[in-house]
């Protein structure tokens, strides 16, 4: 048996948080550092040729779709390099020579591995075979993939009924493996089919289902850079969607105003320094934000309403100026409820939930009366909220009044951040697909899908908590790492009789594992995917509804290393047997069959096989963008109506926010500093306003413990705590803090969260500060943390 090639060696990174320095912030982002720093980490990652070969094809048409974020592509001619430094640090973590061997678990016990940071986890390299861990053994082994798909199919076949079993997705997994893979769990019995949108996005798609009838934008790439006026709010684009700082700056250079709202000065948003232009790298780059607001966590639903309010008082004294009368008589519901409404809106009370002052709110209030084109974007600053799903809606009000949906120029803008999580979606991973999905997927293949609504991933941590879900797979993603409650979520896994990690490289999932577990190697983007019709290509969907193919071209880790595809339909055979009325060993064998299937099934995707091979690949219909329809219970679009939200501060304590230091990328860990914020060599740090640390009688360097504390049921506060954490002063909002995740997903409750979307509210934790404890068995995204 061939051990798979490449370094093999255990890789050692120094690791001591105490060891954390803090220098200035920066106010630029990209430009020659961010490159040298992306051909620095690709180069001893993975070589120079290696490098040469992956980057050179990196969003190209006849190349492979970034494994990042879903910032779209520009139609037409791609630039040389067509990446930006956080994509090129993904494509370094997947095409990287270093590989975890059966060796590698031959040297390293469960116990040991437990006791390492995610950082040392991720650093080792690609998995190269299938390992198991057998009840009671302390190691994992090497196991033959027909033993691990019938181990598999035994322990579901063994469960008193399907929804026993739950079926996740990160948002990496190309079309063609997601739509196959709700296939097989629903040809099982099931609609347990949680994904990582439950705990970004979810809220994003409840609120544009009720107000437009899609849970998608209404954009297009193109729409953002001919866009006049651009609001991104609760969104970091430098560290989160570099790339999108490109069309930012082609559109101030068609004349357009950018609005930043967000609690943080971010790099990003300040000044952008394209590399690939000359401005970028001798000159002093592009300014960004135009108007910068910087408001309290919580507080963007009370801005959106004060600014409805503020806009309908201008048009009272210019009528027809401002609100889009015709068009909201036209396509428009419950106008004159969201209008009683908001003129009782409180601008007192605005100016207290969002920290602005009157003077800055009737500025941004001006700035969208003028604007003839408004693009409105946001990321998880606005989803990850007890009351997101109202505070999105009113995004969603303030375009309907200025009749910015279905024009050219203008629309809502979620940006997603996981590179095809929304093509997941469309696929059919969902615990709620529509009847219409599931009747024509029954008609297509001859089976009877499950009408009954499945888990999501809350609810799926519920259920294996309480002993209700016996068997947890995982396609891609380290949902140990990914998930709130930390505690809650290891012991919920542990609980479980058998779970199965279909991963490219080793992480916290695999050793917080149930009795039985099981890692399956899989191909990553970058990887040649060869089967018995040759070589094949996968297609993706980025956050504007675009699909087009992704092409991996680099040498597999090792010869035991299968797609995400062979590994569910040789799942499927062994579970379903080969009488079942799938194809799946034709859909092995040659993915067109998957995609022909595809447009028999997912609405939008007729002829996908041809689609899909267009240059720039095709778009997927949207009703509101493309004709002003919009297929909500009214017909119309539906101003949303909700009681005014915001989140306070408790006396004596702060509003935490987690988010993304700018070396990493969701639960990866690239590096251990955060450029762009001045932190090097650490991640135990919470970043705190001078005069909060004044008051709480610390100072810059104090070490703490941050507890947490949530009302229960019982009328009592409950608590959790992450231990050992830096003190660091920085321009956020009086009330508020901010800390990494993963290592704060331990202070985030369970059952805390958003109303509609049961998205995990980690963008609003009331913390208090506690003396450090002691620092021993400080484990990134660890129980210990808990």
């Amino acid at each position: 048996m061939r051990r798979g090639r490449g370094v093999t060696r255990d890789i050692e990174v120094d690791y001591d948080e105490h060891a954390t320095t803090v220098t200035g912030q920066e106010h630029e982002a990209a430009g020659v550092k961010a490159v040298m720093v992306s051909l620095q980490r690709s180069v001893k990652s993975m070589g120079p040729f290696r490098t040469a070969a992956s980057l050179v094809r990196l969003n190209q048409r006849k190349g492979f779709d970034c494994p990042g974020c879903a910032w779209p592509e520009e139609h037409g001619g791609r630039k040389f390099a067509e990446f930006c430094e956080n994509g090129a640090k993904a494509v370094a973590e997947e095409a990287t020579k270093r590989v975890v061997t059966p060796e590698f678990f031959e040297r390293h016990s469960i116990t040991d591995l437990e006791g390492r940071p995610e950082y040392w986890l991720s650093q080792q390299g690609r998995l190269t075979h299938p390992m198991v861990l057998r009840a009671g053994d302390d190691h994992y082994r090497p196991i033959d993939w027909a033993d691990a798909y019938r181990l598999i199919a035994d322990e579901l076949r063994a469960l008193d009924d399907p929804d026993g079993a739950v079926f996740y997705t990160s948002g990496r997994t190309s079309n063609e493996a997601a739509f196959l893979y709700q296939l097989l769990v629903r040809s099982f019995g099931t609609n347990n089919l949680p994904d990582c949108s439950n705990m970004c996005h979810e809220s994003s798609g409840a609120a544009l289902t009720e107000s437009i009838g899609i849970g998608k934008g209404s954009v297009t790439i193109a729409d953002v850079t001919e866009a006049d006026l651009i609001i991104v709010a609760g969104q970091n684009p430098g560290t989160n969607h570099p790339r999108m700082l490109s069309s930012l700056e082609k559109a101030k250079d068609n004349g357009a105003k950018i609005i930043a709202i967000n609690p943080l000065p971010e790099a990003g948003l300040i000044r952008f320094k394209d590399p690939q232009k000359v401005n970028g790298v001798v000159g002093h780059g592009v300014p960004i934000a135009d108007e910068f607001v910087q408001i309290r966590l919580g507080g963007d639903m009370a801005l959106f309403a004060g600014l409805g309010r503020l806009l309908l008082e201008a048009d009272d004294r210019a009528p027809g100026t401002v609100v889009d009368r015709e068009f909201i008589a036209d396509h428009c519901a419950n106008f004159d409820e969201y209008e009683r409404r908001t003129r009782a809106i409180d601008l007192d009370t605005v100016v207290e939930a969002t920290g602005i002052d009157r003077v800055q709110l009737e500025q941004v209030a001006r700035m969208l009366a003028d604007s003839e084109r408004t693009v409105a974007c946001w990321a998880m600053g606005l989803t990850q909220h007890k009351h997101a799903v109202a505070m999105i809606a009113e995004i969603s009000n303030l375009l309907l009044l200025r009749g910015m949906i279905g024009k050219p120029g203008a629309g809502l803008c979620p940006v997603r951040g996981h590179s095809n999580v929304q093509g997941d979606r469309t696929m059919g991973i969902w615990e709620k697909m529509p009847e219409t999905f599931l009747s024509a997927l029954d008609q297509r293949f001859g089976i009877t899908s499950p009408r009954e609504d499945g888990l999501d991933t809350v609810g799926s941590i519920r259920a294996m908590r309480d002993g209700r879900a016996k068997v947890f797979i995982a396609m891609g993603g380290n949902f140990a790492l990914a998930t709130p409650d930390t505690a809650v979520t290891e012991a919920a896994l542990r609980n479980c009789a058998l779970t199965v990690q279909v991963s490219t490289k080793l992480n916290r999932s695999h050793v917080v594992h149930g009795k039985t577990a099981l890692i399956l190697p899989s191909l990553g983007r970058t990887d040649r995917d060869v089967q018995a019709s040759g070589k094949q290509q996968v297609s993706v969907e980025d956050s504007m509804s675009m699909v087009h193919l992704s092409r991996g071209s680099l040498h597999p880790p090792g010869e035991e290393v299968r797609s995400e595809v062979a590994i569910v339909c040789q799942l499927a055979r062994e579970l379903l047997g080969p009488a079942h009325p799938v194809p799946w060993e034709t859909f092995n064998d040659d993915y067109d069959a998957i995609r022909d299937a595809i447009g028999a099934v997912v609405p939008g995707c007729a002829d996908y096989n041809a689609k899909v091979r267009a240059p720039d690949g095709f778009q997927l219909p949207h009703g509101p963008r493309d004709s002003r329809e919009f297929p909500t219970h009214t017909g119309k679009a539906n101003f949303a109506v909700y009681p005014l939200e915001w989140v306070p501060v408790p006396e004596g304590r702060l509003v935490l926010q987690t988010l993304r230091s700018h070396d990493q990328y969701n639960t990866t860990i690239y590096g251990l500093d955060d450029r762009y914020r001045g932190v090097r060599g650490g991640r135990r740090v919470v970043f705190v306003n001078p005069a909060d640390i004044a008051a709480f009688g610390l100072s810059e360097g104090s070490r703490v413990d941050l507890v947490s504390e949530f009302a229960d049921a019982d009328g009592g506060v409950s608590e959790r705590r992450a231990k050992d954490f830096m003190v660091v002063p920085y321009s956020t909002p009086v009330g508020n803090a901010a800390a990494y995740y993963p290592e704060t997903n331990s202070l985030v409750a369970l059952d805390n969260v958003a109303e509609k979307s049961n998205t995990p509210v980690s963008k609003a934790v009331v913390i208090r500060f506690e003396p450090a404890s002691a620092a021993e068995d400080l484990v990134s995204g660890s129980s210990w943390d808990a």
